[in-house]
């Protein structure tokens, strides 16, 4: 089964080679969908991302996993595919407009790095105009952020970048890990519960990986 993996802002494909070398190791076929937030506009790296999957899938079946911006891309693509993914992971992904991206939009160096889609993170009105996904979906959030006195996120569970209460959606079940935004993607559980679900969606039926889904969140281990 093919897997696309789509990376997160600020990175490139390299920084998801680890969990596709894992993900080649459980019997996917990964390809890496690489694009820059500070070169791209939005709507032109929307349609590059649709033909990538097009092209890179064909009469396969396919899954795709994504980080961070990269979730974002992937819940706007997903009502323009004409062929559905079995499934959709999303690593440490912004839902809302998040505490982060709000406190850091107005800022030069921000708008300068992240460009026209780091702007989008920081609207309100954009992230709340996205589509919930249509397919079965589940989502990874980190816990290994700091908390406590001293914490922009107090007493919040969060990945150093995102609580996790800023990584859900309504009826898309949640598993923690305890990890940091920028590597969540290399976490062992990830790739090993990727590889879990998505057999369960194929030999048990879409139902039944629905149901798998929508258990009630776990802690995980790296």
């Amino acid at each position: 089964m093919r897997a696309i993996l789509i990376h997160g802002m600020g990175r490139t494909p390299a920084g998801m080679l680890i969990l596709a070398a894992r993900l080649r190791a459980l019997g996917f076929r990964p390809v890496l969908f690489g694009y820059s937030a500070t070169l791209e506009r939005w709507a032109g790296c929307l349609t590059r991302l649709e033909h990538f999957i097009e092209k890179h899938t064909g009469a396969d079946r396919f899954i795709i996993v994504s980080h961070s911006l990269g979730t974002v891309l992937t819940r706007a693509v997903l009502s323009k595919l004409n062929r559905k993914p079995v499934a959709c992971f999303l690593l440490s992904p912004p839902t809302q407009a998040c505490l982060a991206a709000r406190t850091f939009a107005s800022r030069r160096f921000y708008r300068l790095f992240t460009g026209e889609m780091g702007q989008l993170l920081a609207s309100h009105q954009f992230m709340d105009s996205l589509p919930l996904p249509d397919v079965p979906t589940k989502i990874y959030a980190g816990t290994g952020g700091p908390t406590g006195l001293f914490s922009p996120f107090g007493k919040e569970p969060n990945d150093g970048v995102l609580t996790v209460k800023e990584t859900m959606l309504p009826s898309v079940s949640v598993q923690t890990v305890p990890s940091l935004h920028t590597f969540i993607m290399n976490s062992k559980i990830v790739a090993q519960d990727i590889a879990k679900v998505t057999q369960s969606l194929s030999s048990s039926g879409a139902d039944s990986g629905s149901r798998m889904l929508k258990r009630a969140a776990r802690p995980g281990a790296v």
